[in-house]
């Protein structure tokens, strides 16, 4: 991560994911670039050549509102990445925050409990699970990285037999990580999650180079579980107000299913469990 000039990052990885034809622009036989070339960010926003190098090479940190909404305009950008932008585009706030440990209130794990067959789960700004209640501690548990989901992708030996569509899986836990990270490059937990990472994962490594922001909203995903076999929930993720950057996740199967009655069995085989919905570790952010 080029902690001093994000800006510049963001916009270099997101034209080269711009196909040129997309922006109307003939790709011809010779071009040696992939996505779009600078001059043409600059002509698609509006803005001068050198304006738009001097965005890129961190000469220039903070472009008007209405620049940033041009050059959105021209990368083709989602309204995560558009929101992101415009805090790249932000004065920085200089000075490191002391560093804090994420811990999930009593009142939150008191509302996990009240799903009992309802998996669910609260993650931390780099999606570390910071508590579970017993039905989302079973939906995760037996992997070498249960308690990190940014890991378990990424890291566990049986990742791509437990997550089935695990390609997209990976993109879009590296745009929730993005988006989840926000503007703190500095934050402790973040850089070694990163670095650790980008050391261990190519995959990791390429998919954190585009940049890719999307907000965890919903969605709906596959799981081939060791114990119950295969699971098709949908999960919406909750911010919590009182906890800035923590997620309340849950999930849910379609009533009559199959995977309704999978996740049923799986809460009777593992009922045994110590019905906790406590930390599973606290994070220092």
């Amino acid at each position: 991560m080029d902690r001093e000039n994000a800006l510049g990052e963001f916009l270099r990885a997101r034209r080269g994911l711009v196909p040129p034809e997309d922006a109307g622009i003939e790709p011809g036989p010779r071009r040696r670039v992939a996505g779009l070339r600078r001059e043409e960010v600059a002509r698609l926003a509006g803005v001068s050549a050198d304006y738009y190098v001097r965005l890129e090479q961190g000469r220039e940190r903070n472009p008007s509102a209405q620049v940033v909404d041009a050059l959105a305009r021209a990368l083709n950008l989602e309204e995560d990445a558009v929101a992101h932008l415009h805090k790249l585009a932000g004065p920085r706030t200089r000075g490191r925050r002391a560093p804090r440990r994420e811990r999930v209130s009593p009142n939150l794990m008191q509302m996990l409990h009240a799903w009992p067959n309802t998996p669910a789960v609260v993650l931390g700004r780099t999606l570390a699970v910071l508590a579970c209640n017993p039905l989302g501690k079973a939906l995760f548990d037996g992997h070498a990285y249960s308690g990190d989901l940014v890991r378990l992708v990424f890291l566990d030996p049986d990742a791509r037999d437990f997550y089935p569509d695990w390609d997209r899986v990976a993109v879009n836990t590296v745009a929730g990580l993005r988006a989840s990270a926000g503007l703190d490059p500095d934050d402790p937990t973040l850089v070694e999650t990163v670095g650790e990472l980008s050391v261990k994962s190519a995959e990791f490594r390429r998919l954190w180079a585009r940049h890719d922001i999307r907000q965890k909203t919903h969605e709906t995903k596959r799981f081939q579980h060791p114990l119950v076999g295969e699971l098709t929930l949908t999960y919406e993720s909750l911010t919590v107000n009182s906890a800035p950057g923590q997620q309340l996740v849950v999930y849910q199967a379609a009533p009559g299913s199959a995977s309704e009655e999978a996740l049923a069995l799986l809460g009777s085989l593992t009922a045994g469990d110590a019905p906790e919905a406590t930390p599973t570790k606290e994070r220092q952010q």
